[in-house]
Parts: structure tokens; C-alpha cells; sequence
């Protein structure tokens, strides 16, 4: 099983390192830097002050896109954007990429919305190489062979996931030739002069001379090389970007303390680098010179040297004559330990010219296609390799008795432990060759291991079979490859079990991301919203969505778990605990994103009704109002008097339609904005004219109050003149009965 290499293992313990974070802060600021260099561009410009943050709804990642390909792209977009519509925009720009036939691995939607460092940093690298560094490259004819790539790019966003039991083809390729192609434009154009080695994209450029050679190559009189020899890192590192930004129109994507370190990021020099490319391609013809010097080395490996065409067909002579030989030495008499130690020492010849064969054959051309050389020397090793083996199949068949026949099963469950599972196109065929590998497995290797383990035990001991002696290496060798099926057997058996339910959960996800996008659409009329309410139900509550993952979840974790213990590597163990680990944190981005459709889709659903029953009911009221303007003054008076809530009634209706036109497919909100827009201007003629009605029965309440203030006051002059004018006896105790009723 292929396990990830040293140099990812050493990138997953570095993750949390202090390095690891200044890493990613100026991966950061240059592809922030090169992100808003191409949003200029845009019609309005835009630009990027948070990459984390503002890539978020997934308008600006959407908006460079555009910039990069020249295509328009769909988008949400309004003051009402809420996380299923960023999901749906970032959708759309995976989408878009995927049918450029870019890998994305790992990066989901829901990841780019939660503004997730790693993820955005490999999601943006990945649109660098491909816009960028796989044009540039490819533009230039030298250069083609090493940069392309079937057109496929694979972003791994930073991470590395195990890989299963199978051919499993991890396409790296379009980065590494990309940065060949890239490194040896450098050191052909710019280092090779000065003597300078550049060998990488990291501490070869930390002092600044790499930058200052390639400035010197497209303007030398720009630069002395003999003075930036003698300078410190920083100042010839800000010298030659402050001469690439002002004289040579290279927008300034580093500064200098994110290269003067121990380790410069690669990634942050490779796109600023690449822009030399892009302006100044062929830098020898730069000052109109009229030089026709050579751009790049000879050495360029776009095409196979003559040294490398030679050993090609040296290669193919050996292995022909090595066939020759072999057919030879199979046809010749002899006895079966004879032959045997003659397939040994073709076998020995056959091993080592591997490595020599497996360099020799590493595609050079375009599309990956071989040479004719190497397609000639790939069929003769392919005939030599297939009759090896049916040499040896011979000769263990042609064993005396039981051991023959034993001979035959020890190759058919080589095969079967050796055999690669070829990735289906959909997870769930996936899991199903695998499932039926496993039945196989059980059925056709573990019952014959134990019915050949006591037979073959007993010839081993007895180096004969009914008295026939057998050939003493040949037995040995056999007891190894014995030993190696039965300690291996019930290993597989763990290894298919973890990798079926593995797909089956990969599958399950895939799944629900599909439901997912079929329900954060562009939505239509209530009846298709309410259709798409029942969809979700049946899919969530029927089908019981949330309690099947936990199912296969818990599964997979147990089996994991013995996957782990009955598997030594520590990579295997790593790769398993990282895939339950991205595995649980996308589903809990998942479900949240699943859980926020029926809310959604009850809210359109309420909003639908709402604008409905608001629209209806204020037509029919318009209807009568506007016939009411005709009226006297008290009628209108009487009619308006509950202005007020045909107000809130306006208000309501046009929240509710002003909600559905952000969230409805085109056509719906085309006609709701002019259903929208003649309500709204029947309404505004309308109330200019009634507005002063609103407060109708307030005014009608307040004059109530004056009127019964008056008759109060009326009442109690009324009063108070007649004790004034009522005739009373002079005495004492009158007048103060008197004083006192006044003052009461």
C-alpha cells in the first residue's frame, strides 16, 4: 500500500511549528498580493484586504476566476447573502475548475467558507499553477514536455491522505515539472552567467543575488553584479524587487524579510518568480539586441539525449537477447532442480535491470506518451516480464503430486494479495469491487490456505513428495512465498474490510453533498419550493440521514482500529487517523450546512405565503381606496381611518418580495420586481394623497379629549359663578362655611 512519503510526514509534524505559521502568513500576503494584482482587472475593481475572510462568500474568489479565464461565471450576490449562498458561490468556482479538468483534493466548499487557513492557502496555489505557471511554461516550446500535465493539476491543500490498497495515481506531476520547468528558465537565462547555483525555491534566493541575476538578464544595466556580491541579503533583496516593480513593471508580490530566513517559502517565490516569465519570457532579446542567443540550455530535458536514445536501444538488445536466452534454457533437457536454478539466475539478471528500466521509461513527451525507443524497450520488457512468469508457474506446477498443485494456488493468492483495485469513477463502485474482492478473499484464499498448510508443512519436513525428492530451493523458496501468503492472508482480509467501509462513507458524503447543492439552488415558485421540502424530508427524516452516517462512521472506526494494529507502519497509522480526523471535521460542516435547508426552505416557504396573502389583499384594497378618493371628506375620513395597517400590510409584502427576488431563480425575480414595482407606484400615488389619514383616529381621540376638557371647565365656571352670586347672612360661622366651600 502506497503510504505518504518522509518529506509530507515531516510537513503534517511541522504543521502547528512556529515556521509552519510564518509559512503560511506569507503565503498569505504574496497570494493575497498576486490576488488583487489580477482583481484590478475587474469591472468594478475589487480587492482582497483578509484573504481568509473576504474569499469567504465566494463573490471575489468567483470575480478572479473571471479575470483568469475571461468567462462569466454565475453568482449570488446581494446584501442578503447567508452561508448556503457563499457555499453555492464557492460551489460554482470548484465547479468551474473541475471542468478544467483541475484535481481538487480535499478542498470541499464548506471549508472555503469557514475561511480555513490551509485550505484557502492550497485552494489559491493550485489557481496559481494553473493560470499562471502552467501557461507560462507552456508558452514556451522548450519548456512543454516538462509543464504539461494531461491538464490536470492536484491540490492536496496542504495535506496528504493515505492511500488504499490499489493503484491509486497521485498525480504530483504538473507541480514538480512546473517547478523544473520554472528552476531551469533561472538557471538558464539569469544564473548560468554568474556562476550562482539555484537549485530550489527556497534559501537559493534568500541573499537576493538569484533576483538581481534575473533582473540583470532582462536589463543589465540595470544591476552590477559585482556590487550586489557585496552587499547584505536585505539590501539586495530590496533593491531588486523596488527595480523589478519600477523599471521592469513586476508587481511586488515579497518583501524582503519573508525570504531572509532560514526557510524562504517555496511557493511565495515560485508565483513571484513565474511573473519574470510572464513579462520578460525570452529575456536575451529584451534590449533589442539583435542577438539571437539561445534562451535556454541545451540541457533542457524536453527531449531525450542522444546518450539516453543510446542506452534505450542497448536496453532493448539485452533484453532481447535475455529472451532468447530464456526461451532457450526452458526448451533444453534437464532435471526440474536443473531448470529451476536456471529460471534463478535469469531472474537475477531480470531484477537488476529494474531500476535502469523503470528510470529510462519516465515519460517525456507531451501527454505523458513514451518515446518510440521507450515504447520499444517497455514491450520487450513487458514480453520478458510475462514469460518469467510463466516460466515459473511451470516449473512450480510440474512439482510431483499435491506440491504441483500447490505450486499453482501459491501464484493465484500472490496475484490476489498483490492485485491492484482500480478506482471506480464513483465511490460506491468502489466499495462494491471491494466488497466482492473481500468475498473472494475469504472464500478462494483463506479456506485453500488451510486445506494446502498441512500438506505443505509435512512435503517441507520430508523434502520429498511419496518418496519423489523435490528440488531443495525450490521447496525453500516456496516455503517463503507460503509463509508470506498465510502471515499476509489475514492482514488483506483487515485492510479490504477498513477500505470498503472507507468508500462506503466516501460514498455517503459524496451523496450528501449532491443532495446539498440540489437544495441551496436558485429557488422557484412556492409549489417547487414546498416539492423541494418534501425532498429534503424524505432524504433526511425517512432515510434517517444523520443516524445512517453514525453507522458507518462507528463501523469505520472500529475497523480502523484494527486496520491500525494489524498494520506496523507508522505512516499507515498517521494517514488512517488523519482521514477520521478530515472525515469528522467535513461532516460537521456537512450537517450544520444540511440542518440550515429546512429552515431555509421553511423560510422561502413562509415568505412565499406571506407575499401572496400581502399582495392579494392589498390589490383588492387599493381597488377600493382609489375609488374612495371621490368621496367626501368624511367618508374618506371613515375609510382610511385604519391607514395604519395598510401601511405595515406595504411594508410586510414588499420584505416578504424583496426576500424571494435575493433567493429566486431568474425568471421568478424578474417578475416579482415588476409585480413589485406597480404595486409600489399605485401605493406611492395613493398615499400622498391619504397619508395625513394614518393618524386619523388619533386626531379624532385628542379632539374628543379638548371637547370633554371644555364641557368640564364649562361645568365648574358654571359653578363656581353661582356660589359667587348666591345671596349669604352676614355672620361668622356663613362666612367661613362659605370660604370653605369655595376653596373645596
Amino acid at each position: 500500500m502506497a503510504t505518504p512519503s518522509s518529506a509530507a510526514l515531516a510537513s503534517r509534524h511541522a504543521r502547528h511549528s512556529p515556521q509552519r505559521d510564518e509559512q503560511e502568513a506569507v503565503q498569505k500576503r504574496t497570494f493575497t498580493k498576486w490576488i488583487n494584482s489580477h482583481l484590478a482587472k475587474h469591472k468594478p475593481p475589487l480587492e482582497v484586504s483578509d484573504l481568509f475572510e473576504d474569499i469567504k462568500d465566494g463573490v471575489k474568489l468567483l470575480a478572479l476566476l473571471e479575470v483568469l479565464s475571461g468567462q462569466r461565471l454565475p453568482r449570488e450576490q446581494g446584501r442578503q447573502l447567508k452561508r448556503i449562498h457563499w457555499v453555492s458561490n464557492i460551489g460554482t468556482a470548484l465547479k468551474f475548475l473541475e471542468g478544467r479538468k483541475i484535481k481538487l483534493v480535499n478542498i470541499h466548499a464548506t471549508d472555503i467558507a469557514d475561511g480555513r487557513p490551509s485550505i484557502v492557502l492550497g485552494l489559491i496555489w493550485t489557481i496559481i499553477l494553473y493560470f499562471q505557471i502552467e501557461e507560462l511554461t507552456s508558452n514556451l516550446p522548450a519548456l512543454q514536455a516538462l509543464s504539461n500535465s494531461n491538464s490536470s493539476v492536484d491540490s492536496t491543500a496542504s495535506c496528504e491522505t493515505g492511500s488504499p490498497p490499489m493503484k491509486r495515481r497521485v498525480n504530483n506531476k504538473f507541480q514538480g515539472n512546473a517547478k523544473k520547468a520554472l528552476l531551469r528558465w533561472v538557471q538558464c537565462t539569469a544564473a548560468k552567467d554568474f556562476g550562482i547555483e539555484v537549485k530550489d525555491f527556497g534559501p537559493s534566493w534568500r541573499s537576493g543575488v538569484a533576483f538581481q541575476a534575473v533582473v540583470h538578464a532582462i536589463r543589465p544595466d540595470l544591476v552590477d553584479m559585482e556590487v550586489v556580491r557585496r552587499r547584505n541579503n536585505r539590501e539586495n533583496l530590496e533593491e531588486a524587487f523596488a527595480l523589478a516593480e519600477n523599471e521592469l513593471g513586476i508587481p511586488r508580490l515579497l518583501d524582503p524579510e519573508d525570504v531572509d530566513v532560514d526557510k524562504p517559502d517555496e511557493k511565495s517565490i515560485m508565483t513571484y518568480v513565474a511573473q519574470f516569465l510572464k513579462h520578460y519570457p525570452n529575456p536575451q532579446h529584451s534590449e533589442g539586441d539583435g542577438q539571437q542567443d539561445e534562451v535556454l540550455c541545451s540541457s533542457l530535458p524536453f527531449s531525450q539525449s542522444k546518450e539516453e536514445r543510446k542506452m534505450l536501444r542497448e536496453l532493448k538488445v539485452f533484453l532481447d537477447q535475455l529472451e532468447r536466452d530464456l526461451l532457450r534454457a526452458q526448451a533444453a533437457e534437464g532435471s526440474l532442480t536443473d531448470k529451476y536454478q536456471a529460471f534463478k539466475n535469469f531472474h537475477v539478471q531480470y531484477e537488476m535491470k529494474k531500476k535502469q528500466t523503470d528510470q529510462l521509461l519516465q515519460p517525456v513527451h507531451k501527454e505523458g506518451k513514451l518515446s518510440v525507443d521507450q515504447a520499444l524497450v517497455k514491450q520487450a520488457w513487458d514480453r520478458l516480464s510475462a514469460r518469467l512468469l510463466d516460466w515459473h508457474i511451470h516449473l512450480d506446477k510440474s512439482l510431483p503430486g499435491p506440491l504441483g498443485m500447490i505450486g499453482a494456488w501459491l501464484h493465484r493468492a500472490e496475484m490476489a494479495l498483490r492485485e491492484d483495485i482500480p478506482l471506480q469513477h464513483v465511490h460506491e463502485e468502489t466499495a462494491n469491487v471491494l466488497h466482492r474482492k473481500l468475498e473472494q478473499h475469504k472464500v478462494k484464499l483463506l479456506k485453500s490456505l488451510e486445506s494446502h498448510r498441512q500438506t505443505f508443512m509435512q512435503i517441507h519436513k520430508d523434502r520429498s513428495v511419496n518418496g519423489v525428492p523435490v528440488p531443495p530451493e525450490q521447496l525453500q523458496d516456496m516455503a517463503e512465498r507460503f509463509n508470506f501468503v498465510s502471515t499476509s492472508s489475514h492482514s488483506h482480509l483487515i485492510k479490504l474490510e477498513f477500505w470498503e467501509i472507507k468508500y462506503r462513507l466516501m460514498a455517503f458524503l459524496v451523496l450528501a453533498e449532491a443532495k446539498l447543492k440540489s437544495w441551496i439552488i436558485k429557488y422557484g415558485r412556492r409549489d417547487s419550493v414546498e416539492l423541494l421540502l418534501q425532498s429534503y424530508l424524505s432524504f433526511v427524516e425517512d432515510h434517517r440521514f444523520f443516524d445512517q452516517y453514525e453507522i458507518i462512521f462507528t463501523a469505520l472506526k472500529q475497523a480502523a482500529e484494527v486496520y491500525v494494529k494489524s498494520d506496523s507502519s507508522i505512516d499507515e497509522a498517521e494517514g488512517v487517523s488523519k482521514f477520521l480526523t478530515e472525515t469528522t471535521a467535513q461532516w460537521k460542516n456537512l450537517a450544520l450546512e444540511v440542518r440550515s435547508v429546512r429552515s431555509m426552505l421553511e423560510e422561502v416557504i413562509c415568505n412565499w405565503e406571506k407575499y401572496s396573502s400581502t399582495v392579494a389583499s392589498l390589490q383588492a384594497w387599493l381597488e377600493d381606496a382609489e375609488q374612495m378618493l371621490n368621496k367626501s371628506e368624511s367618508t374618506k375620513r371613515d375609510f382610511f381611518r385604519n391607514l395604519s395597517h395598510w401601511i405595515q400590510q406595504h411594508m410586510d409584502m414588499n420584505d416578504a418580495g424583496n426576500f424571494l427576488i435575493e433567493t429566486c431563480d431568474e425568471t421568478v425575480s424578474r417578475d416579482l420586481k415588476q409585480q413589485l414595482l406597480l404595486l409600489n407606484g399605485r401605493w406611492r400615488e395613493l398615499f400622498v394623497k391619504v397619508k395625513h389619514y394614518a393618524r386619523a383616529d388619533e386626531v379624532d381621540k385628542l379632539r374628543q379629549d379638548y371637547q370633554d376638557g371644555i364641557n368640564t371647565l364649562k361645568m365648574f365656571m358654571d359653578a363656581t359663578n353661582e356660589k359667587m352670586t348666591a345671596p349669604i347672612q352676614v355672620s361668622f360661622l356663613n362666612v367661613r362655611a362659605f370660604v370653605q366651600d369655595v376653596e373645596v
